[in-house]
């Protein structure tokens, strides 16, 4: 198992990794529709997607926790 020193990093993975998942499917079905061999174009695109998506949580989630607290606060 991981330690839980790492909790930020892990959730940041999989967060990134099923939201690009589901994100890329979409749009991918919605720019070509269910065609012939779709998983792979929606694989490739999920790739993609992660590469980019997971170091940007990386960089973001501080900023936007810092802004939830905010924004969650009780006055």
């Amino acid at each position: 198992m991981i330690s839980v020193k790492y909790l930020p990093q892990v959730q940041a993975a999989l967060l990134s990794g099923f939201m690009s998942f589901i994100l890329s499917g979409a749009i991918t079905f919605i720019n070509i529709g269910f065609v012939k061999g779709f998983v792979g174009i929606w694989l490739h695109a999920w790739l993609v997607a992660y590469a980019i998506a997971f170091p940007t949580v990386l960089l973001i989630f501080p900023f936007a926790r810092k802004l939830a607290m905010k924004i969650a606060t009780r006055p």
